[in-house]
């Protein structure tokens, strides 16, 4: 069976509807043209590829904490979406509770796009997610995770590691903030999703300069606590991208099918509880 066929599950990708959902009025980014992608759109990416089952991560661009099209989309489509949401630092436990009871299973913390400073001393937070056993989806880059470590080692909230940790692929495996990544594999509460080569690589796809960072990421957390996400609708992609050449990659770092079926389907199978 091919990478394209196989079942597999999306941990990565969002939902822009502005004709439905109009995007806030203060977003930094609107998305438009070929970056719009509604669910119709994505339901027909779901079956041209065998995906049976996605991740919609709320998007800091368009909606910001805006979280209707998400919701909608979960309403609609309850057993084959489960979402992360973008929310303000100081939400309260019941509206959290109520996000997680509409099928989100955790909140996203962009410290790519914010900075670290807002984040570092998030433990009430924190706390208040691990409480309702809901994910932090942390997306960082470049020399951020040192800042946040020991944020992330004091709480027991259970950790989303977005797009491969996005290191500088210009200073090498063995530098602090990709090493500090490498540490949150001591404990089993933390996964990380192999997505992303586009954001981080410096060169043309395939991206071969951020290939040996994924293959690290395998090999320290197993393909027990990885997973897969295409990032679809791909916005401000530098080139041309499609999900079926960023499935081949996979393919290519995963090779063993076994192995495989493990991070397309069984980890996000049992992680978001799909049935």
């Amino acid at each position: 069976m091919s990478v394209l066929t196989e079942p597999k599950i999306d941990c990565h990708h969002h939902l822009f509807d502005p004709q439905h959902y109009p995007y806030v009025a203060d977003t930094a980014y609107r998305p438009e043209g070929h970056e719009v992608g509604t669910q119709q759109q994505y339901l027909a990416v779901m079956q041209a590829y065998n995906i049976q089952h996605s991740l919609i991560v709320g998007p800091t661009s368009g909606y910001n904490t805006d979280n209707r099209c998400l919701l909608a989309a979960l309403a609609e489509q309850p057993a084959r979406f489960r979402g992360i949401a973008v929310v303000p630092l100081d939400i309260d436990s019941q509206a959290l509770a109520e996000l997680k009871a509409q099928g989100v299973v955790g909140i996203a913390l962009n410290v790519a796009m914010l900075g670290t400073a807002p984040f570092v001393a998030i433990d009430a937070l924190m706390g208040r997610l691990a409480e309702l056993d809901l994910f932090a989806q942390i997306q960082v880059m470049d020399k951020q995770l040192p800042a946040l470590l020991p944020l992330l080692q004091r709480t027991s909230t259970r950790l989303l590691i977005d797009h491969s940790g996005r290191p500088d692929v210009t200073t090498g495996l063995q530098q602090p903030a990709f090493q500090a990544l490498l540490t949150l594999a001591e404990h089993g509460r933390t996964y990380v999703k192999l997505s992303g080569l586009s954001k981080f690589s410096r060169e043309p796809y395939p991206y071969a300069d951020g290939r040996p960072y994924q293959q690290a990421l395998l090999q320290a957390f197993g393909a027990e606590r990885c997973l897969w996400g295409s990032d679809w609708p791909f916005l401000r992609a530098a080139e041309r991208m499609d999900i079926g050449t960023l499935l081949l990659l996979i393919e290519a770092l995963v090779p063993s099918a076994r192995e495989r079926e493990q991070v397309l389907w069984h980890t996000p199978r049992a992680l978001f509880g799909f049935a």
